[in-house]
Order: C-alpha cells, then sequence, then structure tokens
C-alpha cells in the first residue's frame, strides 16, 4: 500500500454526523490508482512508488510515456505522482480508496482556483483609503518607495499580480465517510482547485 493516492474533485454535498450534525463535504474520486514503478535506493537513490490515474487513449500520451506503461503492464494514463510505499506494493498492482478509514486525517494537494491579475485589496487585504468624495486615493498600494538608498522598490513588496492558480497543500482535512467500492472519499473542509481539478490526497502528516 501507500501513503496516498491521485484523484479528482467531484464537488460538494453534505453528511450527517453521528451527532446528528449536517456537515458540507468535498467528494473526491481516489483512484483506482495503478503501481506504474517502484524506485529503490540501491537504484533510484531513494524509495517510493510511482502511482498512475486518468486513463487516457494510447494517442494521447508520448512515446517515451508510453513505452514507461507498457513495461509496467499499465494502461496509459493521464497523471503520474510518486508516494511513500507502507508495505509491499508490486508494479501492477490496484491501489483503491480503502488506503483511508473514516475519521482519519488527510493532507489535500491541488491547484488553486485563477482570479487574474488582482490589486492590493482582493490580493493581500489592504484597507485601503477613505471611501469619501474628494479622496482620490481608495483601492491603490499606497507609497512603495524607500528614500536615496536603496533607490529601488525592495524585493517581495505585496503589489498587484497574478492571483491564485498555484499549488496549494491543505493540511489536516477530515475523511468524514470513505467509500473504497465507489472510489470515493468525502472530506471535510477546504479542498483546493475547482470541481474536475487533480487532487493529491495524503495521510496527514500532523495526524
Amino acid at each position: 500500500m501507500t501513503n496516498g493516492l491521485l484523484g479528482k474533485k467531484l464537488g460538494m454535498t453534505q453528511l450527517y454526523d453521528e451527532a446528528g450534525r449536517l456537515t458540507p463535504v468535498t467528494v473526491v474520486e481516489a483512484g483506482p490508482c495503478r503501481v506504474a514503478q517502484i524506485k529503490t535506493k540501491e537504484r533510484d537513490g531513494y524509495e517510493a512508488v510511482q502511482l498512475a490515474f486518468g486513463e487516457v487513449p494510447t494517442r494521447k500520451v508520448s512515446k517515451p510515456l508510453l513505452g514507461h506503461f507498457k513495461r509496467a503492464d499499465v494502461p496509459a494514463s493521464r497523471r503520474l505522482r510518486e508516494f511513500k510505499a507502507l508495505g509491499d506494493v508490486q508494479v501492477g498492482q490496484v491501489v483503491r480508496a480503502d488506503v483511508f478509514q473514516k475519521g482519519e486525517f488527510v493532507d489535500v494537494e491541488g491547484v488553486s482556483k485563477g482570479k487574474g491579475y488582482q490589486g492590493v485589496v482582493k490580493r493581500h487585504h489592504y484597507r485601503g483609503g477613505p471611501e469619501t468624495h474628494g479622496s482620490m486615493f481608495h483601492r491603490a498600494p499606497g507609497s512603495i518607495g524607500s528614500s536615496s538608498y536603496p533607490s529601488r522598490v525592495w524585493k517581495n513588496k505585496t503589489l498587484p499580480g497574478q492571483m491564485g492558480h498555484e499549488r496549494v497543500t491543505v493540511q489536516r482535512l477530515k475523511v468524514m465517510e470513505a467509500r473504497p467500492d465507489e472510489n470515493l472519499l468525502f472530506i471535510s473542509g477546504a479542498v483546493p482547485g475547482p470541481t474536475g481539478g487533480w487532487v493529491v490526497v495524503r495521510k496527514s502528516k500532523k495526524g
């Protein structure tokens, strides 16, 4: 087995917990993933298990990747990602959502929703200036310059720019329900990315 799976965010719904409380959850299609390669310390310098997810026609895969999949007797897939091995794993083995149990905590990695080019008020939560008539200073960043030294803008200033569409990992989200027969996980919390986005679900580092 491995400590995680590749999956796809399907959308949201709600579940009742044991106390009768209604909890909003995100539905994730977790697997089935196939083991495409097992990396060893002797050959590769580190140990890992490479999983493949999301079958696609062979015409949509490059020739080097197609040879890689054929060597492992694994269908051509859209996504490859490495995970830590937990116990014995064989090339070609199918890993399903039963890796996770109800009540377990997971870390979910994905690409956040892109929000385009945004100003400092939305992007960095600047307060802005007065909204009154004649102010002439509402949502601008304000002065950012230095004096004669260093005569430039310091690095890492919080300025307007591209917001979102970056890799995000949200830690310690709770698995409210797991359905291995349907390859579904119901996760409570902020799962990054849009509906239909690819995600990586791992056992939480924080327990």
